[in-house]
């Protein structure tokens, strides 16, 4: 699927959110995706964080709004690693995975 320029493509078009074709998911921090399908209209249903039993730490998350306007419903999983500042996130709206962003990219010409 692909969404429209806005608060999605600015974290692309930044560089704050790239895609990573090995693991079929985007590398992002979870906060800004969050944060970005809020402003694109996704009221929070649902938000749950995961912890590691060893160090307590938050290994990952799951995310869901729902857009009252339209009906439509994103989700965005998130799994955080030790050894990366930002996490793996599998994004998808009305159960489609998000895999690019319309508009110009830092890896094409506008």
């Amino acid at each position: 699927m692909m969404l429209p320029i806005g608060g999605l493509a600015e974290l692309r078009i930044d560089g704050r959110m790239t895609w990573r074709e090995a693991e079929s998911g985007w590398i992002a921090a979870p906060e800004e995706i969050v944060t970005a399908l809020a402003r694109e209209g996704f009221e929070e249903c649902k938000r749950e964080v995961t912890t590691s039993r060893r160090d307590r730490r938050p290994a990952g998350g799951v995310w869901q709004g729902l857009n009252t306007r339209t009906g439509s419903v994103a989700s965005a999983i998130w799994v955080n690693r030790a050894a990366w500042p930002r996490a793996i996130i599998f994004i998808t709206v009305d159960g489609e995975a998000v895999k690019g962003i319309e508009g110009p990219s830092a890896d094409r010409d506008p």
